[in-house]
């Protein structure tokens, strides 16, 4: 049998455990089980549904420390940071499951004396999950849980760089007394996650990148099933002259460097006013210059490796296509010498134009290219210049000005002045190559189910 070889990219590689990848026979015998159970977790309706998922919160909960632990083995993530994220995926859990009813309930949408005319929201059936390395016990939850809730039984499939997580998430998921065929989980590369997608399912719900996002949405077109993309990215920042950059320094490090900026939503492309460039670019090293590239598993460190050695390989390939072009490439710090694996020191790169692979592409690392502008109209498009559009930030003491450029950007997500958008009332998507449909709130409860009219007499 296959084998999945799950290794720590902070540690040289070392391995740290093996999954068996899922055979052909047992992919078909649990999107069977998942097609048997479909109707009566349909017919439980919304609030049994949440009951009997409620207990999924503690479980998850209680297992805080190991699923960090391992986020940071698997990833190279910082401990602190693998920390953050399951606290984050408690706090989603309680969301879903205090929300769900609310925004699925029937809506009335008229009424007179004779007749009632109301939304129902159904589910699809079968959903396949398929979820990336980057944030792997978050990606779960906001796929699998709402999926649940909403009806949906789910058959998932984690990314193959953190298979170890998806067994822990496996063991609590089978600990939680749901029925047969509600939730199951396969193992394997992205041919596993196509032969998923191409079995007897009803909906794909995928966040990864853009070129899989795209075969998965051609299976969908084929099979004729709905499908919900969250791809890639490439989120401008744009920061005119007149803002603060002693509270706007610190953000953009984290928007960018954050999980050694392997976000999808990170800031990648720095966009910044003339009168300003050059005092973004020193201080923005000297904030960078403050952090720690360490031992994922201290607590003092702050930017970790890199999930693997072919990401590694992409990231110095870009930069180095940006240095043959013209680029100046600014290493701020250093590796420390007995760290051995997929780390790369923090980039900032300077004399940056639209031809340069950090530019065009999806840059999944530690590296910020910076662009200068003069005019309103040349910063918006030079954010709109990508084939992406999931998120973007715009810095301005003028809210004018900023709601101006905000209308005019293509992204799912617009953040004016250090306000997170991430709520988990809003919905979270994007524009163009980064994406279709939404997640997260009401609207992405809603995504997940097929609307129906029922029209009756009184």
């Amino acid at each position: 049998m296959k084998k999945i070889i799950s290794t720590n990219p902070a540690k040289n590689y070392e391995i740290i455990g093996e999954v068996d990848v899922s055979s052909d026979e047992e992919i078909i015998q649990k999107v069977a089980l998942a097609n048997k159970a479909k109707l009566k977790w349909k017919e439980l309706g919304v609030k049994k549904r949440i009951e009997i998922l409620a207990p999924l919160y503690g479980k998850f909960e209680a297992k805080k420390d190991e699923f960090a632990a391992l986020i940071t083995k698997e990833m190279g993530k910082p401990i602190t940071q693998s920390k953050g994220e399951v606290q984050e995926v408690v706090s989603d859990i309680k969301w879903f499951l205090e929300n769900g009813e609310k925004a699925l309930s029937n809506e009335i949408t008229y009424e007179d004396k004779e007749s009632l005319h109301q939304i129902v929201y159904e589910p699809f059936g079968v959903a396949a999950v398929i979820t990336p390395w980057n944030y792997p016990l978050d990606m779960f939850v906001w796929g699998g849980i709402p999926n649940l809730i909403a009806g949906n039984t789910v058959v998932y499939k984690i990314s193959e760089e953190c298979p170890l997580v998806g067994k822990l998430i496996e063991e609590v998921m089978s600990s939680g007394n749901l029925p047969e065929g509600v939730f199951a989980e396969i193992y394997g590369g992205g041919d596993i996650g196509r032969k998923l997608a191409t079995s007897d399912v009803d909906l794909i719900w995928f966040t990864g990148s853009t070129l899989a996002g795209k075969d998965l949405y051609k299976i969908a077109a084929e099979k004729f099933i709905k499908a919900i993309l969250e791809m890639g990215g490439s989120s401008p920042a744009v920061l005119f002259e007149d803002i603060d950059l002693v509270n706007v320094i610190p953000e953009i490090y984290a928007e960018r460097f954050s999980n050694c900026g392997q976000v999808c939503d990170a800031t990648k492309r720095l966009i910044v006013h003339e009168s300003i460039y050059h005092e973004v670019v020193e201080k923005l090293e000297k904030e960078i210059q403050k952090k720690t590239v360490g031992d994922p598993d201290d607590e003092k460190t702050d930017l970790g490796s890199l999930v693997a050695e072919r990401q590694l390989k992409l990231i110095k390939e870009q930069v180095e296509d940006a240095k043959e072009k013209g680029a100046k490439v600014i290493h701020v710090g250093q590796i420390p010498e007995n760290l051995k694996g997929a780390f790369y020191v923090p980039t900032l790169l300077t004399n940056v134009d639209r031809n340069m692979r950090v530019w065009k592409e999806e840059v999944f690392g530690p590296v910020l290219p910076i662009m200068s502008f003069k005019t309103e109209e040349e910063a918006i498009a030079l954010a709109n210049d990508t084939v992406y559009g999931l998120g973007s930030r715009i810095y301005s003491k003028d809210l004018n000005c900023a709601k101006r450029v905000a209308s005019k950007i293509d992204a799912g997500t617009v953040e004016i002045n250090n306000v997170s958008r991430w709520l988990h009332c809003n919905p979270f998507g994007g524009f163009k190559n980064s994406g279709m449909g939404r997640e997260h709130g009401t609207v992405g409860f809603r995504e997940l189910c097929q609307i129906k009219v029922i029209a009756m007499q009184k």
